[in-house]
């Protein structure tokens, strides 16, 4: 009963998270020459960069490897800002939180959705790129595309209700989230294949413990964007459920602890 309580209350403040996330897109280029644009430039210039990189210093034998990259690390990107922009939410907002109520929960939401929107926009520039290079799309594989983006918001938003929470006590975790999920990137399937650890794996003694690159929560989730996008196919059944138990499970730990920790924002912040 409580958590449909609180729930009715956040939808009740429903308006109060469009406005912060309205706020937080306009800020973010505020003052530079071009403006909004930019969310639609970066993209295209780190698309360019991995192009020139990947296809004349650091050959791969994935071709086009610029595609193979671009199509995870868009979804990677949108993971890594709701991580460590989720963390600092409270924090940064305690002048607010002090002066007036409303559902604490509503800073991180704002914040990942905030970064949601921003991914959704970033993915014209994908359907752009793969319509100009000629590499077509699956329809029915596109079909799966919203579910797996609502799977990783879902996750997104548990971990960032979680860091926030711990954020408000122990300060130094947003810079230590920065470097985590820097090395985190490297952990996840975002510049190579999965079948490459995999296959790597089955070759040596501790090939029992293959299963254990799943528990990485991003693992099935850049898989299944990968599968949809750039080898056209319908991601397996078991990745989807994999990657929706994850953020299930994240969401509603993360809930448990915010809700547990708020008690002690007033006094800490």
């Amino acid at each position: 009963m409580k958590a449909i309580s609180a729930l009715k209350e956040l939808y009740a403040y429903r308006q109060m998270i469009f406005s912060l996330v309205k706020k937080d897109l306009r800020g973010r280029y505020k003052g530079s020459a071009l403006g909004f644009l930019w969310t639609f430039i970066n993209p295209l210039l780190q698309l360019g960069v991995y192009t020139v990189v990947f296809s004349f210093v650091l050959k791969s034998d994935i071709q086009p490897y610029s595609l193979f990259l671009f199509v995870a690390l868009i979804p990677w990107i949108f993971f890594s800002s709701s991580v460590t922009g989720g963390s600092s939410s409270v924090l940064a907002s305690k002048e607010m939180i002090k002066k007036i109520y409303f559902p604490r929960e509503i800073m991180p939401i704002a914040n990942v959705t905030s970064s949601f929107v921003n991914m959704l926009l970033c993915f014209i520039v994908i359907f752009g790129v793969l319509i100009a290079m000629g590499w077509g799309a699956n329809f029915f594989a596109l079909l799966y595309l919203p579910l797996i983006m609502i799977i990783e918001y879902i996750l997104c938003l548990g971990i960032a209700l979680l860091t926030s929470a711990f954020t408000v006590y122990f300060r130094d975790l947003e810079y230590i989230l920065g470097i985590v999920t820097m090395a985190w990137m490297y952990l996840t399937p975002v510049m190579y294949p999965s079948s490459k650890v995999l296959d790597t794996v089955a070759t040596t003694k501790y090939a029992q413990f293959a299963y254990l690159w799943y528990l990485n929560p991003m693992t099935p989730i850049i898989d299944a964007y990968r599968d949809i996008l750039f080898y056209k196919q319908v991601p397996k059944m078991s990745t989807l459920l994999l990657a929706f138990g994850i953020g299930l499970f994240f969401v509603v730990l993360g809930y448990a602890v915010f809700r547990k920790l708020q008690r002690g924002f007033a006094e800490e912040l």
